[in-house]
């Protein structure tokens, strides 16, 4: 295995793909995880996050806060903003030394709950914006380095448009959502975009928690993903009553399943979090729990995580703002610091590319 230093991963990124092809991202060596970033700044009033209002600035504040490098930066490609691959961002994240990680979000906005407007997943299948997805795929590739990305994220949560709810419901949904799924891998392997290493994102929670919901009917199979995700939040809102739990519970209930349903497949903690408000949980003690269990290499098919560090507004009342900001939280921010300190030889702070 090749690895990559951050002093000289662009260099290296570009003769790697001009000379040998763009090889695939590996796990990290045995023991370590890969450390991603997110940020997704603050809602306002006027501006709700968009899930890619992240800088080069954020990506070096947060380094500096939590001592430790990140591995990879994780944002969303809306579709109601743009059909485009994001090249001028990846060229920028690459420049760092570090991986894209993209949310492909075939969605009409940010709100949820609801069906799907233009990007039906009946309208994928039927081909209706093959001519965006191949122009997205060819960019894709012509930006010749590594990619992750993931279609579809969090298909078993009924906030997002390509859940079962709003496709057919128990007699259809799913099998909708794998067959778009599939179309869209398809076409993008189509166009040779090899650098695109697909990654299959559930909740750690079936919501609704429903047979016909389960995560597991959603899995397009195992030619169709290199690897997959999960996410375990905590409360994500001063107000919540219910997740409180552990992060270790959350995944004493999706990791037994997710390796069942896809054994050798590497995971990554995509999402993880907690609301620094909610008078329940303490942000910084469950943070604190979770990494230590992470370290502990007490799932040993996760290979990374990453904090959503978010804020937005739930309502008119300033107090009910949701704030999962790690910098926002002095504590929270020392537990990060002082874990990853505590096990840097567990840290992979760069990805390892395959020979």
């Amino acid at each position: 295995m090749r690895k990559i230093g951050a002093s000289t991963a662009a260099s290296l990124f570009l003769f790697v793909s001009t000379a040998l092809g763009v090889p695939p991202i590996s796990p990290p060596p045995a023991g370590k995880l890969y450390h991603g970033f997110y940020w997704g700044g603050v809602g306002t009033d006027d501006h709700d996050p968009t899930e890619h209002d992240v800088t080069a600035a954020d990506v070096a504040a947060y380094e500096k806060a939590v001592g430790a490098k990140t591995a990879w930066v994780y944002f969303s490609n809306n579709w109601f903003e743009g059909r485009t691959f994001p090249d001028a961002m990846c060229r920028w994240i690459r420049d760092l030394g570090k991986v894209p990680y993209i949310r492909l979000m075939l969605r009409s906005d940010v709100d949820q709950k609801h069906s799907e407007k233009t990007f039906t997943l009946a309208r994928i299948i039927a081909g209706d914006f093959d001519t965006d997805l191949r122009g997205w795929a060819q960019a894709a590739k012509a930006f010749n380095s590594p990619v992750l990305i993931e279609w579809g994220t969090e298909p078993n949560g009924e906030w997002f448009g390509w859940n079962g709810r709003w496709n057919g419901g128990a007699s259809a949904g799913p099998a909708t959502f794998v067959a778009a799924y599939r179309h869209i891998v398809e076409l993008m392997r189509k166009e040779d975009a090899v650098n695109l290493q697909w990654v299959w994102h559930v909740n750690w929670l079936d919501e609704p928690e429903r047979k016909w919901n389960a995560f597991e009917n959603y899995f397009p199979g195992s030619e169709y993903c290199d690897w997959i995700a999960v996410s375990a939040y905590g409360p994500t809102t001063p107000t919540t009553h219910d997740s409180t739990e552990s992060f270790a519970f959350k995944m004493r209930n999706a990791y037994p399943r997710l390796t069942k349903l896809a054994p050798g497949k590497p995971i990554l903690i995509a999402e993880f979090g907690c609301d620094l408000h909610n008078p329940r949980v303490n942000a910084a003690h469950w943070a604190k729990s979770a990494l230590d269990d992470l370290f502990s290499n007490r799932w040993p098919a996760v290979i990374g995580f990453c904090w959503w560090n978010e804020g937005w507004q739930n309502d008119e009342r300033k107090k009910h703002d949701s704030d999962l900001i790690l910098l926002h939280d002095a504590a929270l921010t020392r537990v990060f610091h002082d874990e990853f300190a505590q096990h840097a030889d567990k840290l992979q702070d760069t990805m390892v590319l395959k020979n």
